[in-house]
């Protein structure tokens, strides 16, 4: 079975002969494993079971200096290290109008020019194109975050305006990957705390919900799948989710949302792809404690398909080099051995 059958099986919720995982490791990760391990080839060797193409527009658009770079909607970010998403320098929408505000081009000659030639580079893996910051983030990022979740209550006309604008430029940018032999469309907006979605449940089914179902219509009717990634605690919407026919939610974080719990309320209806904790297991686990949670969510949630392994965010460098030893260990061996 290779990785992209694993994964495509997974994610319609049929067994596999191993559970599949999303480990990457980056340069730098993958040198302090090496010089840990004494091995020159640790990590090369990884199943990709998943891998992303295609242009990053409209996340970015070009670099200004070594800290700033602009998106293509013309906010400006500034990085406090190269790599990081950044912050906002200053929202362009200062005020509740898009008077003198222009939208991005979508059609946009070459855009997509690489884009073929990189699934042809991956032909083992689960394909995904993603468009990041896709709603509430992408109008929090022109408007300011305060602003634009006072906008909701105080001027929901404009709200509606600027989300359905937004709506319009990702369904065209949608529609362009699809042409592709992608297999999955990642979208990815950040509704959660730590307690709960960040606007309530009522404000994101007034407005974000349905401009999220006509998202997802739109790959779905192009014959490929969908992918979410939200940070926090989203829970109370999952069944918005499930109804609205999202196929793959990352990264189910368990410090805020009981995975077991979920899986046995909601796996038969939805995929989850995460579950390794960033913000504790990995960095303060000890090393059996770690292969043993894993080595549970593996026969757990992994069971009758539905689940694909990865850690729920970027592997930072407070994780202990041993413990990042143990999750490529335990991902790619499968309890071989135990």
């Amino acid at each position: 079975m290779t990785p992209k059958e694993r994964v495509a099986r997974a994610v319609a919720h049929e067994e596999t002969d191993t559970c599949p995982y999303d480990l990457w490791l980056g340069g730098e990760l993958r040198q302090r494993l090496v010089d840990f391990t004494g091995d020159e080839q640790f990590g090369l060797h990884l199943d990709a079971h998943m891998a992303g193409v295609g242009p990053a527009y409209p996340e970015t658009n070009e670099r200004l200096d070594d800290s700033h770079y602009t998106d293509a909607y013309g906010v400006i970010w500034e990085e406090s290290f190269p790599g990081e998403i950044g912050m906002v320098r200053e929202p362009i929408l200062r005020e509740p109008s898009l008077e003198g505000y222009e939208f991005p081009p979508t059609r946009v000659p070459g855009l997509f020019d690489d884009t073929a030639a990189q699934v042809s580079q991956c032909p083992e893996s689960y394909v995904l194109w993603s468009l990041g910051f896709s709603l509430y983030e992408r109008a929090w990022s022109l408007r300011g975050i305060e602003s634009f979740l006072l906008d909701m209550i105080e001027n929901p006309r404009f709200a509606d305006e600027l989300l359905d604008r937004i709506c319009e430029v990702n369904i065209d940018l949608i529609e362009q990957a699809c042409q592709f032999p992608i297999d999955c469309i990642r979208f990815g907006d950040d509704w959660g705390a730590q307690q709960g979605l960040i606007m309530g449940p009522a404000l994101w089914q007034r407005f974000l919900r349905p401009r999220f179902a006509r998202m997802v219509e739109a790959v779905k009717s192009r014959g490929k799948t969908t992918y979410l990634h939200s940070d926090g605690d989203i829970q109370e919407i999952i069944p918005d989710l499930i109804e609205l026919g999202l196929d793959i939610l990352n990264p189910v974080q368990p410090d805020v949302m009981d995975i077991y719990a979920l899986k046995k309320e909601y796996g038969r209806d939805i995929a989850f792809h995460g579950g390794v904790s960033v913000q504790h297991l990995l960095p303060e686990s000890t090393s059996d404690q770690l292969r043993s949670e894993i080595r549970r969510l593996i026969r757990e949630i992994g069971s009758g398909g539905g689940f694909i392994i990865a850690p729920t965010h970027s592997l930072g460098r407070d994780i202990p080099v041993e413990n990042l030893v143990v999750l490529v260990e335990e991902l790619t061996q499968q309890g071989r051995g135990a």
